[in-house]
Formats: structure tokens, sequence, C-alpha cells
């Protein structure tokens, strides 16, 4: 959180239920964000997100689906390329392949 901090300027903090501890919370708080936290039950009743939270939470799901399908079918998981600027042409070849896919699938082709 403290370098995403240092290089963008953000408002949430949205994270699954592994990220669920006190001292995130009060982290991301005291960046001046708004901690979007899944809560992890550790075998107690959990209080529900507020609705406003749950649909920001989603947005969060939906990249992190968009995440997956790069790394399981368009071949980010194993780049086999050297440099920085090879490894990120290679993601972003990727990256308009989703584009290209998403876009074919609106207009229903």
């Amino acid at each position: 959180m403290k370098l995403t901090n240092s290089k963008v300027t953000s408002c949430y903090d949205l994270m699954d239920a592994a990220y669920d501890a006190a001292q995130i919370w009060e982290q991301s708080r005291d960046l001046g964000h708004v901690p979007i936290i899944d809560r992890n039950s550790r075998g107690k009743d959990i209080v529900p997100m507020a609705p406003h939270e749950a649909v920001r939470y989603n947005e969060r799901t939906a990249v992190e689906r968009s995440y997956g399908r790069l790394k399981d079918e368009l071949g980010a998981r194993c780049v086999q390329v050297r440099g920085s600027e090879k490894v990120m042409m290679h993601l972003m070849f990727g990256v308009i392949a989703l584009f290209a896919d998403q876009l074919l699938k609106v207009t229903g082709h």
C-alpha cells in the first residue's frame, strides 16, 4: 500500500479476505484511503459489507478475472523473453488480445 500510494493517487484499497487484519485496515486509513476488505470469518459471524462497498468490491472481482484470463489464456504466466521492454510488449499484446476478445463479445461477432 505504501509503495503504491507513493506512485498513484487512490481513494480505496480493495482486498480479499486474506488481507483482513487490523494492521492492514489501520494502514489503509492512515494513508487516507477507504479500506474495502472482504471479511475473514475465522469461525465467527461476519458483518456483511455495506451495499455501496459491495458494488466497489465486485469491480475488483472483474479485474481479477481479467488478470486470470491474461495469465491462463494469453501467455502472461510464462513470459519467456528477457528485458523489461520485451516483457512489457509481450504483456501488452495479451492486453490487446483480451480487449479484442471482449469487443467481439460485445458486438456479437
